[in-house]
């Protein structure tokens, strides 16, 4: 079952929840059907690695584990805060995303 996001890759984004909150950050990759996002820098986990081909050493490496998606927010710039995003389309026929908050339109 895939979710409809209004957020998408490379947007910044703002945690709402957990430890990393306040946190602004860039979303990496996002996962549709589980309704998840990765974001860069936050929520990482510590992993511990057998050696193998690609990891000679093994050990303990640093990985992104992913947020849900209800947990992150758009970070306007302009607003300098978290905010919801709506849908509307443009008099030339384009559906754009646009700030609630201020109103400036967010896809060029």
């Amino acid at each position: 079952m895939s979710v409809k996001l209004k957020i998408k890759k490379d947007d910044p984004v703002i945690v709402t929840t957990g430890k990393d909150k306040g946190k602004k950050t860039k979303v990496v990759k996002m996962d549709r059907e589980g309704g998840k996002v990765f974001c860069e820098g936050v929520n990482v986990s510590k992993k511990h690695v057998k050696p193998n081909q690609f990891n000679p050493d093994g050990g303990i490496v640093d990985k992104t584990m992913p947020l849900a998606i209800s947990n992150v927010a758009y970070y306007c710039p302009k607003c300098s805060k978290g905010v919801k995003l709506g849908l509307k389309v443009l008099e030339s026929g384009k559906k754009v995303r646009f700030c609630r908050a201020c109103g400036e339109i967010i896809d060029k």
